[in-house]
């Protein structure tokens, strides 16, 4: 009787299970060594291979479906949508069933946050082939008080002559519509068609003239279409993260509304009053100007930190005569041309929930001297004018087509109107 050797009864069937584990290799039944153990590993190192090849086109061909869900989301949902649902399907490799991600995708990165609006620029641009509505109302109220001296001085303490102190309590009602309209995905136009209705009271006062109390020598108002404006935004760069966001703009403004020169003003006969007192108020500024600007949004989860710059350039105006009586009071323009505007702003906005959002920020305005000259050529004197106003903004989405803005403007100078209440309520068609 002969006995096999233990260790070599034993390491055929290791043999066979290690290579059964490797991807198959075969065994022959009747006991033999295996069959091609080499041939049969690479061809599981080939099949291996191919499916990382596979794996890797699948990954191409998913973030190319990504891309293009995100573009059809954006063209079809307006500002305020809620982002769709990723359904993009994996292909696997084999017979297993594909695998749907879980949840809902993220919103598109590269589409600028949204903030409570409190300047007249939005944050986000209209998504292309949209249209966006937005009604708005502003209050604006300021009070300033004018005093002239007419006479000569003795010494500078003694004034031979008058002394012309006024009050002057200014209002003013802007209704204004604004049309955007979405031409590509980081272009828009928009157009602003604004009425506006003001009115002033003045109340003024004489010394040496033995005048007993104030007289209220004018209560005048003004009514109309005010300066229409079309506005073009782009988006200069992707963004997204806590990259920054800029988007360049340029306005242009029309003189649509009644000017400053067409109203009727008029100085008293006794000529005391040395400039004159307007009978109307206009409702434009006369003069056609052009706005390049910047805007910058820098998101920092849950804050968005926002901010720009701008230049006002109004274009010259030649011979022209302000409706003035008596005539000889002021002689006609020869040119007139208001002082560029250099305007600089920025704020912070900061999510609250959802569906209401905060901002808080402050607006400046360095209005240049105007440059006047009379027909007789004597040129008329300027002043440099600085406006600040801090503002506060609060905003409430009431749906995914209406969103509710309101902001509230506080003047910091001297020429800046006191209070500034705006409503606006976008809403997308």
């Amino acid at each position: 009787m002969t006995f096999e050797h233990p260790p070599r009864r034993l390491a055929r069937p290791l043999l066979g299970l290690l290579v059964a584990a490797m991807g198959g290799a075969a065994v022959a039944a009747d006991g033999a060594e295996p069959v091609s153990f080499d041939a049969q590993f690479r061809a599981q190192m080939e099949q291996i291979e191919a499916l990382k090849r596979e794996l890797a086109r699948q990954e191409a061909s998913l973030n190319a479906l990504r891309r293009e869900v995100d573009l059809e989301r954006r063209g079809r949902g307006g500002e305020g949508a809620a982002p769709a649902p990723d359904t993009a399907v994996v292909a696997q490799a084999g017979n297993e069933p594909p695998v749907t991600p879980v949840g809902q995708a993220p919103a598109a990165a590269d589409r600028p946050p949204e903030v409570a609006p409190i300047f007249e620029q939005p944050g986000v641009l209209t998504p292309p082939g949209k249209w966006i509505v937005e009604p708005s109302l502003q209050y604006s109220y300021s009070s300033s008080d004018r005093i002239a001296l007419v006479g000569y001085t003795v010494i500078p303490a003694i004034l031979i002559g008058l002394i012309d102190v006024r009050n002057v309590k200014s209002n003013a009602l802007t209704a204004t519509m604004a049309f955007r309209r979405g031409i590509t995905n980081r272009f828009e136009l928009e157009a602003r068609v604004p009425y506006v209705y003001r009115y002033d009271d003045t109340r003024g006062r004489e010394i040496f003239t033995g005048t007993p109390g104030d007289e209220i020598f004018t209560d005048v108002d003004g009514k109309g279409l005010g300066d229409v404006e079309l506005i073009g935004r782009y988006q200069l760069n992707d963004g997204g993260g806590d990259s920054p966001y800029y988007i360049a703009s340029l306005r242009l403004k029309s003189r649509t509304g009644k000017d400053p020169f067409e109203v009727l003003s008029s100085f008293e006969v006794d000529g005391a009053r040395v400039s004159a007192v307007q009978q109307e108020l206009p409702t434009g500024s006369g003069f056609y100007s052009v706005t390049p600007g910047l805007t910058v949004l820098i998101p920092s989860d849950p804050a968005v930190f926002f901010g720009g710059v701008s230049y006002q350039y109004s274009f010259k105006r030649n011979g022209v005569r302000p409706n003035v009586v008596p005539e000889t009071q002021l002689s006609e323009y020869a040119e007139i041309q208001p002082g560029g505007v250099i305007g600089f702003n920025f704020g912070m906005g900061l999510a609250l929930n959802e569906r209401s959002s905060f901002s808080i920020g402050y607006d400046h305005l360095s209005v240049g001297k105007t440059k006047a000259v009379f027909a007789s050529g004597e040129r008329a004197p300027g002043l440099r004018v600085q406006m600040g106003t801090l503002l506060l903004g609060y905003s409430y989405k009431v749906d995914s087509q209406k969103t509710l803005n309101m902001s509230l403007g506080v003047g910091v100078t001297r020429d800046t109107p006191d209070v500034q209440l705006t409503v606006r309520m976008p809403f997308s068609l």
